[in-house]
Order: structure tokens, then sequence, then C-alpha cells
């Protein structure tokens, strides 16, 4: 295996990373509106993630730097021809962090309802806008020959990258149910688990229309086994769930996200974005990629800085691991 197919492979580990972690805070930010009933199960819920959240954005960060050091003729068509909803993305993660951070500062009740509709959009938009965005890049979009990105916004609002952008906000939103039913006690961890058979339901549905038509369009037999392990795992979420296996849920919600992403960049190799005028202008690992001596370097840096981020990372989880509930959450100063 070349190093280009090492770091594609390396690449896909780190947006599945980010999605299986940043999946479930999105989650969370959504039901601060869906299921939060009052300021203390708002509190309840942000305080799940809190610990957590801006440490689950690294994997972002680490995949943005590797496709742009790995791959650049990737990295400036994708983030030059879907500038603005990338530009979007990062407004929303922007004013999102700042309104976990601010939220608390002050005890006005009109102050605080404001940062929580910022924590409620700010995670619902990213979470649509993702699966929007690889949506069009697996699907292909308008690129030239000089391997530049030749369509408009309207381009990217095509009927197959929309449905990728439910099957995300409906996934992430489902991940995000079950880690609150693990990580609560009470009432709210019960309308946890019914809301996740909800939400659950409709994410099958959605991604079953969605994997299927990506499996017509693009697929081969290892896609094939990816969409089978994702439908499969999500039915056993469900399954799970309902038998108050929160634990087993998320993880199999988890393993869902973890195949439905494979099977998209397994529909996607060998190329990295596909072009829907001419399949010779499609930018690949070969012809996107940086140069061996490049990658060789990257390579051993990512070999001991990976393992490092892992543990501190998993250390993190481990400390904050317990439930809790709206019986914790102190009374506000005035």
């Amino acid at each position: 295996m070349e190093l280009h197919d090492v770091w594609f492979v390396l690449i896909a580990v780190l947006w599945t990373g980010y999605f299986f972690l940043e999946g479930f805070d999105f989650g969370v930010g959504v039901l601060t509106r869906l299921l939060a009933r009052d300021r203390a199960e708002k509190r309840v819920l942000i305080n799940t993630i809190g610990p957590v959240w801006d440490g689950n954005e690294v994997w972002l960060l680490s995949a943005g730097g590797a496709t742009f050091a790995a791959f650049p003729e990737w990295y400036a068509t994708l983030f030059s021809g879907f500038y603005l909803p990338l530009l979007v993305i990062l407004v929303c993660l922007i004013v999102r962090g700042v309104a976990f951070e601010y939220r608390a500062k002050r005890p006005e009740e009109q102050w605080q309802r404001h940062w929580e509709r910022a924590i409620f959009w700010c995670s619902l938009i990213p979470a649509f806008l993702w699966g929007v965005a690889f949506g069009n890049i697996v699907h292909g979009v308008k690129i030239d020959r000089n391997l530049e990105y030749a369509g408009n916004l309207g381009d990217l609002l095509n009927p197959y990258a929309l449905l990728g952008g439910l099957v995300t906000l409906t996934l992430f939103t489902f991940h995000g149910t079950v880690f609150t039913a693990l990580k609560t006690v009470g009432d709210i961890r019960e309308r946890a688990r019914k809301l996740a058979l909800k939400v659950g339901l409709a994410t099958a549905v959605l991604a079953l229309v969605f994997l299927g038509w990506t499996q017509l369009d693009r697929g081969d037999g290892a896609s094939l086994v990816a969409l089978v392990v994702a439908v499969v795992a999500l039915l056993a979420a469900l399954v799970a769930n309902q038998a108050g296996r929160e634990g087993w849920s998320f993880a199999l919600s988890g393993v869902t996200i973890v195949a439905a992403v494979a099977m998209l960049f397994l529909t996607l190799f060998p190329n990295v974005m596909p072009s829907t005028l001419n399949p010779d202008w499609s930018l690949t690992v070969t012809n996107a990629s940086s140069s061996p001596y490049t990658l060789k370097i990257m390579t051993w840096c990512a070999a001991i800085a990976t393992p490092v981020v892992m543990l501190y990372q998993g250390w993190t989880y481990w400390v904050f691991r317990k439930r809790i509930g709206t019986q914790h959450i102190a009374e506000p100063a005035h």
C-alpha cells in the first residue's frame, strides 16, 4: 500500500472519530430544545458534554490539518468550492463554544435563554451541513480540467446531499439521545429513552434510503458489507435502548456512525472528489497528494502524537464517567 493510500485511510479514521464524538454532543445540543423541560434540565444536558465537547473538536482540526498536508489539492478544491457552508459551520462552532462558556456568566434569564438558543441552532446547523458536504464529496461535484470547483452554491443543494444532511442530523440526534440516557438519572433519563425510539426509527428510514442510494450509485461488495453493518447496528441500538441497556445502545449507535462513514469512504476511493463534468478530471489519492517525502514525515509524526491524544481523551472520559441529574445542579447564586 502506497503512503497516499495510507493517509486516505487515516483521514477517513479521523473523520469517523470526529463524527462519533462530536456527533453525540451535537445531538445533546439539539436536545436542549427537544427534551429539556426547564432550566435545570438544560443545565443537566449541557453538563453531560461540558468536560468533553472541546476535546471532541480536536478530531476536526486533525482531519482538516491532515487533509491540508497530505492532499493539498483536495483541501484547496474542497475549501474553495464549499466555502460558504464550511464558513457557516465554522461560525456555528465558534458561537457554540462561546455559548457554553458565557451562558452561566450572568444570572439573568434572558441572557441565558439567548445562549441556549445559540447552543441549539449551532448544534443543529453543523449536524445538517456536514451531511450535505459529505454527500456532495461522495456523489461528485463540478470539477474542471484545472482541478478546480466550477459549480455554485445551488449545485451543492441537490437531493442526494440534502438527504445526507437529514441523515447526519437525525443520526447525531439519536446518538446524543442515547448518550443522554447513558449519562443521566431520573425522569430525564426515561424521557430520553422514549425519544430515542422515535428519533431512531426516523433515522433508520432515512439512513436506509441514503445508504441504499449510495450503494446503487457507486457501491461494491465492501461498501455493501458496511451498509449491512450500519443498518443492523442501528436496529440493535434501538433494541438495547428499549431494554434499558444504555451503554450497549450508545456503543451500537457509534458502530452505526463508524460503518456509515466507512461506507462513504469505501465508495469514494480511489477518488477524493469525483468530477461530474468528466471522470478524468476527478481528484484522486494520486493526483491530489503531497510528495512521498512529506507523507513519510507526516507518518512518523502521526505515529507518535496520535496515541498520546487518544490516551489523554480516553482518560478524560473515564474521569467524567458518572451519571448526573437535576439533584446535582446547584441553585444559581444571585
